[in-house]
């Protein structure tokens, strides 16, 4: 009958708890043999929160943006595994466009993929994120313009092949 309900317990038991519970013990640990360092990373890791939750709050706007304007058949229209020119003219200028920490983008991804966003176009669009229209100026300052537009328009091509490649490598789901 115990053992039984051990193995029900175990079930629920997810990784996300435990990691949880194993981050809470160490703390615990950390917070008998010096109080002063842990109260030290709850002060940095408040200020770091406070400074990524505005851009989080943004993803989520985004986000919900997304859901309540765009429907899956537009995503299938321009995104999607039939889309032509204009998909990939999209995930290119989406991603020299975008800006922000890379990681609150795969939210949004992940919702446009759920919707029918081909998985090259998603590459693509984190490929272009290395295109960074502020720090052109400081490429052309150290390297002139013939290496930064050169290399501007080689992030592209193979930004379009690095997406191609994933695609047919990971497989596509219909």
């Amino acid at each position: 009958m115990k053992l039984n309900k051990l193995r029900k317990l175990k079930e629920r038991i997810t990784g996300t708890m435990l990691f949880v519970f194993g981050i809470s013990l160490l703390y615990l640990v950390l917070f008998i043999l010096s109080p002063n360092l842990v109260y030290r990373a709850f002060i940095y890791s408040g200020g770091l929160f406070l400074k990524i939750l505005p851009t989080f709050a943004g993803v989520i706007v985004l986000l919900f943006l997304t859901s309540l304007f765009i429907k899956p058949k537009q995503i299938k229209n321009f995104l999607g595994q039939k889309s032509k020119i204009k998909g990939w003219v999209i995930a290119i200028i989406g991603g020299i466009l975008s800006t922000g920490p890379i990681y609150l983008w795969y939210p949004l991804l992940s919702e446009l993929k759920e919707k029918g966003m081909r998985l090259a176009l998603i590459s693509t669009f984190l490929y272009n994120r290395s295109i960074k229209i502020p720090l052109l100026p400081v490429l052309v300052l150290y390297f002139g313009w013939t290496f930064t537009f050169i290399l501007a328009i080689y992030t592209i091509i193979f930004s379009i092949i690095n997406g191609y490649l994933l695609e047919k490598f990971v497989g596509v789901k219909k």
